[in-house]
């Protein structure tokens, strides 16, 4: 496993992202709040987490629900994941949404959601008139299960048996 170093800058009063065991993908966001707030179904908001980060060059950051809190209380993310670029300096927010059905208190320093990074990669597009065939094709949404088995679309495929 590898570690890095990453720069923070904590103007909130939350604990920094950790995480809860030795193989955990994700750390937990706290809500960086001076009072609850209460959000109706299907209302939205910006939660502050307090947290600036500063990240190498070739990583990300990845704001993620935590799936406890959207079995237990409904809570989503309206851009899940969100995407920190390494370039950004702003304050980490998390963009919830309430999808009960009754309205939901988040509360100060309640955890809202799980931060991961990783690295990336950049792309240089290679334009082409054609692309290698594969197994899938053109097959879209839900074309790999088809039968239980892969469904080639390329023209002169028949499927695969």
């Amino acid at each position: 496993m590898e570690n890095v170093i990453v720069r923070i800058v904590n103007q909130g009063g939350q604990p920094l992202p950790a995480y809860a065991t030795p193989q955990s993908a994700g750390m937990d966001l706290y809500a960086n709040l001076s009072a609850p707030i209460v959000l109706g179904p299907l209302e939205r908001t910006l939660i502050p987490t307090g947290l600036h980060v500063e990240l190498p060059i070739g990583f990300e950051a990845q704001v993620r629900p935590r799936s406890g809190l959207a079995l237990k209380k409904g809570l989503g993310l309206v851009n899940s994941p969100g995407t920190i670029d390494a370039d950004y300096r702003g304050e980490i927010g998390v963009l919830v949404v309430n999808l009960s059905n009754t309205p939901l208190e988040i509360a100060p320093g309640e955890r809202i959601a799980q931060l991961v990074v990783a690295r990336y990669a950049t792309v240089q597009w290679q334009v082409s008139d054609h692309l290698s065939p594969s197994d899938r094709g053109q097959g879209g949404f839900g074309s790999t299960g088809t039968h239980g088995r892969p469904v080639s679309t390329e023209p002169n495929n028949p499927p695969i048996p």
